[in-house]
């Protein structure tokens, strides 16, 4: 069953984030690192491990780029949440990082967490060839920065202070980056730890990160503060152009069905290797958190 396959890679995943953080100290900074990358779905370090299952790599090497993932998604929200971005009070039903401790510390934990993310990606322990772990490292760079997530966020800033609401096409590319640079990374981790040709599980993932997307865009529509451990309706509020805004709601849930669909097309050289996969995708739109 999937979501017993994404439950224990999430505890793995959890088991080794607590490991390698073992000798931090109690400072602020460190406890909430430690608290940063407590609980969630942690579907972006599933998907680096599945996809390393498709080439028989050991999963005490994949361990690595997937708790490095999370490190990474997990200082991106800390500096999403922050009261000059987002200004959110909750995250996974828990004060954000700036409301249990300070501004400040919230800055340092994200700062600690990226860096975090690459030390753990350059350790030997996830593959034995250098070249393998620079390629890791340089791709998760672009991935996470000013081609990728960070290009997304400016792009999200920038249009809150738009004079009109993004188009379509505006929004898929902001997306693409905001949300879906760090999935991809994480669907295409297996190939390049197996050294072979990552395209089907880009082409797998690039349809992932914006179905991903379409449905968070649906929880803030329809879902329940309790149940997502976020606010919702706040685009709303805002008066921000989401996939709901601009396609209706049926018309969302409809292009995210054809996402699905597109990304688990995308595995069939895979065969039935990937059916995990494809229940991911089927999870990505019927998740309620």
């Amino acid at each position: 069953m999937f979501a017993d396959a994404l439950r224990r890679d999430a505890d793995r995943i959890g088991a080794h984030l607590v490991h390698v953080l073992g000798d931090a100290s109690d400072l602020p900074v460190h406890q909430g690192m430690r608290y940063a990358v407590s609980g969630g779905k942690r579907l972006r370090g599933f998907l680096v491990m599945e996809s390393a299952r498709l080439f028989a790599i050991p999963e005490e090497q994949s361990i690595w780029p997937a708790a490095a993932i999370e490190a990474i998604h997990a200082y991106s929200l800390v500096h999403d949440d922050l009261p000059c971005m987002d200004d959110d009070d909750l995250r996974r039903g828990l004060p954000t990082v700036h409301r249990k401790w300070d501004d400040g510390v919230a800055v340092l934990v994200g700062d600690a967490l990226q860096t975090f993310g690459f030390e753990l990606v350059l350790d030997p322990g996830c593959h034995p060839d250098a070249a393998v772990r620079a390629d890791l490292s340089l791709s998760l760079a672009r991935a996470s920065g000013r081609a990728g997530m960070v290009l997304g966020q400016a792009l999200d800033i920038a249009a809150e202070k738009a004079d009109s609401p993004l188009r379509l096409d505006q929004i898929t590319a902001l997306q693409a980056g905001k949300t879906g640079a760090l999935i991809v990374w994480s669907a295409e981790a297996g190939a390049r730890l197996a050294k072979v040709d990552p395209k089907p599980l880009t082409d797998y993932a690039t349809a992932l990160g914006l179905a991903f997307q379409i449905a968070d865009d649906i929880l803030d529509v329809e879902g329940d503060e309790t149940t997502v451990g976020k606010a919702v309706g706040k685009d709303a509020d805002r008066g921000k152009a989401t996939f709901v805004s601009l396609l209706g709601l049926d018309g969302a849930k409809q292009r995210a069905a054809e996402l699905v669909e597109a990304a688990c097309d995308a595995l069939s050289p895979y065969g039935n290797r990937a059916q995990t996969l494809n229940d991911a995708a089927q999870f990505v739109i019927s998740r309620d958190t």
